[in-house]
């Protein structure tokens, strides 16, 4: 099975869980009987099986290749620093290390990456590998690694796959990893050689989850299936400005020099007062002080009637079917490190030494990413022994096992953090199909194509034919037959001005990613980096996937920097919907030139926020560089504390950092609790529980009762109001709705409605709670009789709610029954960690193989405080329930006054053997708030070695 799928991945819904059951029970039949039974003259196979793979950490090993001596050096967490004397040397090492203790994760990414997962796993993965060919991520890392590399950066890749290959040279199933062993019982599948392109290619799948906004322009498509344009508006409203910063405030576009410049102090440096105040006074319930609120959310009280679930717009009904078989192929897709897209975020801030107790800069970051077991980072350490011009690096930090180099931490003179930017770099485009060929500008262009063969472990081989416009989009839609048949009927808004369908549309693709660059020179160059000056350098080729890089330097400096290959377009085109592809003036006009893009360097205020927010003010930059910003939610919280702590002359330590990253403070909260509290309530039990909400500091702590309901209350009026009023292809599986018809068959009731149910994955529906929902919610708080707040008498809930607080009322009461089927009626045993609830699960065969597997591949559950849009974000879907489904996947704070007192942890552990010691060793100290030691000078790791390993030429 692939990484992070459901059973169903590549097969209809029944039909692929009866099949992949079938296989399930052979294997776990198999596996039953090898386990306890014993195989092979009666030996117990299933010890020496487990242990055959655990990675060797002490004594020596000689490995053909090196030019001298490596030391390996591992913690008491099984954490390694390496220790050589050339560059080639080092980064041999890191690949033979990695593959010791990840291997099979690392093999598994690289047939996601190249479209092979059938190779490995069978015909379930077909639909997968035809849509990863399509998107051809490994063609464009093999360009990238012939054409756009760097000769040192070549080099290596070259010694990293060296390492891997060196660990697997001589092995067995048995000796690489469980996983394998479980994987012979029902195929031959042997793991290939490592080849540097295959680490080239992970950087594309993790940009894929990165990508920005193309869930949103998919979303807004489909949306107009049941809304009107400003209803549409109203959930989608403008970003916040004037309340949540931008994270570049001291910096503008100068039009005449045609770059970013830095300016001098935007006055947002409240150091000397309490930057918290106003915005906790209006956070506290006093609806009259809210702000924010967008044009568009203005027109609620003339839009149409949400409640009848119609819209007088019909023209992109067929377009809306379009979108939506892509996004099913899209939701199928393996995860790299993300929700496929959705909820990613990341918290990166920097305080200057003007603002810490040491003088220095205190750097912290926790990325945001779907759990993973293991972990999707791996941390390490890698040492020159001498920093010489034949061996250049000093650095450590978070790695990804497949790829050298380091991705996140720090080296002898800088840190630097890194959070999605969330810019716009893809584009989708409806292609006119013409014949053979589609149209563009009233002419017939012809597809470039390529045949494709996809190998099936057991079964026989598929081949497929991708087709790509003249400037390389591919065509998503031939990768899915319904698609195909919709494309036939697609219709646009400016229906007139759109050429003839004839034989169709198609939905091709524009991404940034799909172009060669040079990302993994920027690691590497990042690496060595030893001022701002060498960072930006390095950030300049950053391609893709844009992050906010946020930098500090042992000699007190502080900066931002956004990189990326970030897509200029046409006057009047925001990205923001899919686009005529027949029209050259929809096309691309090129790129921000890297001097254009926004930075901070030193700014007076003194330090740096970024969680995913605005970038910068739009009335400061002439590009528009996304409309899906995240809704600064958590950035401003940040802000808040920071300012809260330097109040008055106030210093910042490394742990006030840490407690930073934990805190749970809920914002939609802190707008709703008062007006929840002021409503009267009939029944006493449901008195009761709202009763919880008094006193309550809008914490969410695992061991709060006021957490839990009030996240059941706010998860029941996002259903109320808008969930039930969303078309089917957004909500959640299983909800199943009588509406009126639009362009759709079903059962009819005697009122002519028709049956639809949702048909999206609990993680992936909508309304998911989070910022972008507490947006439109505070927009409305004071449109008492807004459409929105209106639900429909229903069989089994007579009366109809008409204004706010009576559809409050009723959610209120509704989530006392469901915190009641769920905790018990005795409110004094409720707690949110036992609704909030983490589990960890193996990537592939724990999260889709048979039942025993996954009971010895997986760990958990975990009861965890924080949530959704918090600063401790342990996001959960309020549309589909109340399980973590991303985390902050590690924590790290830099103390650039003395890096030996720096800090950090994982989500896991090192190792990705189901039973090693070090395979979930972390976590209970991640779950609990903790940081470990992380040492970094020779003299701070040798006192913290457990085990020392030497590398022999």
């Amino acid at each position: 099975m692939p990484p992070n799928t459901t059973a169903t991945t590549g097969d209809k819904p029944g039909k692929s869980g009866r099949k992949k059951g079938r296989k399930a029970r052979l294997i776990v039949l198999v596996l039953v009987l090898a386990l306890i039974g014993g195989i092979a003259y009666g030996g117990y196979w299933s010890i020496s099986t487990v242990r055959a793979s655990f990675p060797q950490t002490t004594g020596s090993i000689t490995l053909d290749g090196l030019s001298g001596p490596v030391d390996v050096k591992r913690d008491g967490y099984g954490i390694p620093q390496i220790y050589a004397s050339s560059d080639e040397d080092l980064f041999m090492a890191q690949g033979y290390v990695q593959a010791q203790d990840r291997f099979y994760e690392m093999d598994v990414r690289r047939h996601m990456t190249s479209g092979r997962l059938s190779e490995m796993f069978g015909k379930s993965q077909v639909d997968n590998d035809a849509f990863l060919r399509t998107l051809g991520w490994d063609r464009v890392a093999e360009e990238e690694y012939e054409k756009k590399l760097s000769a040192s950066t070549k080099k290596y890749l070259q010694a990293y796959a060296k390492g891997v290959n060196a660990y697997l040279a001589g092995k067995g199933a048995e000796d690489i990893s469980l996983e394998y062993v479980a994987l012979g019982f029902t195929n031959d599948y042997k793991p290939a050689q490592w080849t540097p392109v295959d680490s080239v290619s992970w950087l594309k799948a993790m940009a894929w989850d990165l990508r920005g906004n193309m869930q949103d322009e998919i979303d807004r498509a489909l949306l107009t299936s049941r809304l009107g344009p400003q209803q549409i508006a109203e959930l989608y409203p403008e970003y916040p400005y004037d309340r949540n910063q931008a994270i570049v405030q001291e910096g503008q576009y100068d039009e005449l020099t045609g770059a970013f410049e830095q300016s001098g102090s935007s006055g947002s440096d409240d150091s000397s007062t309490d930057g918290t105040q106003d915005a906790t006074e209006d956070a506290t319930g006093d609806t009259s002080g809210t702000s924010g609120t967008s044009d568009a959310s203005t027109a609620s009280d003339t839009s149409t009637d949400t409640s009848s679930g119609t819209s007088t717009d019909t023209e992109g009904s067929a377009l809306q079917s379009q979108l939506s078989g892509l996004y099913d192929v899209l939701d199928d897709l393996p995860e790299a490190v993300g929700v496929n897209g959705n909820g990613i975020g990341s918290n990166s801030w920097v305080v200057g030494g003007k603002h810490t107790i040491t003088g220095k800069p205190l750097l912290a970051n926790d990325p945001h990413l779907s759990a993973s077991l293991p972990s999707v980072w791996y941390q390490m350490g890698l040492h020159c022994r001498t920093v010489s011009s034949t061996c250049q690096y000093d650095v450590t930090g978070y790695t990804f096992a497949g790829m050298p180099g380091v991705i996140i931490g720090h080296n002898q003179d800088i840190s630097w953090g890194m959070t999605n930017s969330g810019v716009d770099v893809t584009d989708l485009y409806l292609e006119k199909l013409s014949g053979d060929g589609y149209v563009y500008d009233d002419k017939v262009r012809p597809f470039t194509t390529r045949e494709e063969t996809i190998k099936v472990a057991g079964g026989t081989s598929k081949k497929i034919v991708v087709r790509q416009t003249a400037d390389g989009m591919p065509l998503l839609s031939d990768r899915d037959d319904e698609l195909v048949k919709v494309g036939k009927k697609a219709t646009v808004d400016d229906d007139e001005a759109a050429p003839d369908r004839g034989d169709g549309y198609a939905v091709a693709l524009k991404w940034t990613a799909l172009e060669a660059g040079k990302t993994m020179d920027a690691v590497f160059e990042m690496n060595k980096a030893a001022d701002w000056d060498d960072f930006r350098a390095a950030a300049e080729d950053f391609d893709v996937p844009s992050q906010n890089l946020v930098y500090a330097d042992t000699d007190d400096h502080i900066g931002y920097q956004l990189p990326g290959k970030i897509p200029t377009r046409a006057k009047g085109q925001d990205g923001s919907i899919p686009s005529p592809g027949w029209d050259s003036s929809y096309k691309w006009t090129g790129y921000i030139d890297f001097d254009e893009l926004p930075y901070e360097y030193d700014p007076e205020r003194g330090y740096i926020v970024t969680a995913n927010q605005a970038v910068v003010d739009p009335d400061d930059y002439p590009y528009t560089l996304t409309t899906d910003w995240g809704y600064g939610t958590r950035s401003q919280r940040i802000t808040d504390l920071i300012k809260l702590k330097i109040k008055g002359g106030g210093k910042i330590s490394t742990d006030d950092m840490r407690q930073m990253q934990l805190d749970s403070d809920n914002q939609i909260a802190r707008l709703l609790v008062k007006p929840l509290l002021a409503i009267n309530l009939d029944d006493p039990d449901v008195r009761e529980a709202q009763d919880l909400l008094r006193g309550w500091d809008y914490t969410q702590d695992a061991d709060s009762a006021a957490a839990a309901y009030f996240n059941a209350v706010w998860r029941n009026i996002l259903e109320l109001a808008f969930g039930n009023k969303l078309p089917k292809e957004l909500r959640v599986e299983g909800q199943c709705l009588w509406v009126e018809p639009v362009n759709t068959t079903g059962p009819v009731d005697e009122t002519g409605k028709v049956r639809e149910c949702g048909q999206r994955e609990g993680d992936q529906a909508q309304p998911d709670g989070g910022d972008r929902w507490f947006e439109v919610v505070s927009n409305l708080m004071e449109k008492q009789d807004s459409d929105w707040w209106t639900t429909s008498e229903s069989g089994t809930r007579p009366g109809a709610d008409s204004n706010r607080d009576d559809l409050f009322a009723r959610a209120m009461i509704d989530a006392r029954w469901e915190l009641t089927a769920k905790l018990g009626k005795d409110i004094d045993t409720w707690s949110w960690g036992r609704l909030h609830r983490l589990f960890l699960k193996n990537q592939t065969l724990g999260t889709s193989g048979p039942g025993f597997l996954q009971y010895i591949l997986n760990r958990g559950p975990w009861k965890l405080g924080g949530g959704e849009a918090a600063v401790d974000a342990t996001g959960w879907n309020a549309a589909g329930g109340y399980d973590v489904v991303w985390v902050p996947s590690m924590r790290m704070v830099v103390n650039l006054a003395d890096l030996d007192k720096s800090k950090w942890i994982n989500l896991t552990g090192a190792s990705g053997h189901a039973f090693s010691a070090h395979y979930t060793d972390q976590t209970d100290k991640w779950a609990n708030g903790e940081l470990l030691d992380w040492s970094f000078s020779a003299k701070a790791v040798d006192k913290s070695t457990s085990d020392t390993l030497v590398l022999k030429p």
